[in-house]
């Protein structure tokens, strides 16, 4: 396990450059997405959640869960923003590599979130949080679609 989590957070270091890099070349918005979790972290961290994905003329459930390093407290999240490089809606589900950044203090809270997975989607996503949270680091996060 400690495998697993140190390699997924050496990918979001590695990762987080690319973004960085790449943040002007993401190419036009191919769709949108709002996110519902919540989060619970004492160094290691661990999210449920869902939302929704808006793509072509259609919406869809999604699930969201993840694990990761990185922050301390619980809060629950909201996440809107913008999918880039999605071609077909089946390649949204999968494993992505999540770096975020935020705060939360009772009813006030805001961050960042940047997912990338392997087929080239990206999320560009603006967070308000609630709870007691600090939260900075990188996670491993499965999006899945609901049945």
């Amino acid at each position: 396990m400690t495998r697993i989590v140190l390699s997924v957070f050496l990918s979001c270091l590695l990762w987080s450059g690319v973004a960085t890099a790449q943040s002007g070349n993401l190419g036009p918005a191919t769709g949108s997405v709002s996110i519902r979790q919540l989060q619970v972290a004492f160094i290691g961290s661990g999210a449920v959640g869902g939302g929704e994905l808006k793509f072509g003329r259609k919406t869809y459930a999604i699930t969201v869960g993840g694990l990761g390093i990185g922050g301390v407290g619980a809060s629950t999240l909201r996440a809107t923003g913008t999918v880039y490089g999605l071609r077909d809606v089946a390649d949204f589900a999968g494993a992505y590599v999540q770096l975020r950044e935020g705060w939360a203090i009772g009813d006030e809270g805001r961050g960042r979130l940047w997912l990338r997975n392997a087929k080239g989607v990206t999320m560009r996503l603006n967070t308000q949080r609630r709870g007691l949270q600090l939260s900075l680091g990188a996670d491993g996060v499965l999006i899945g679609f609901k049945q």
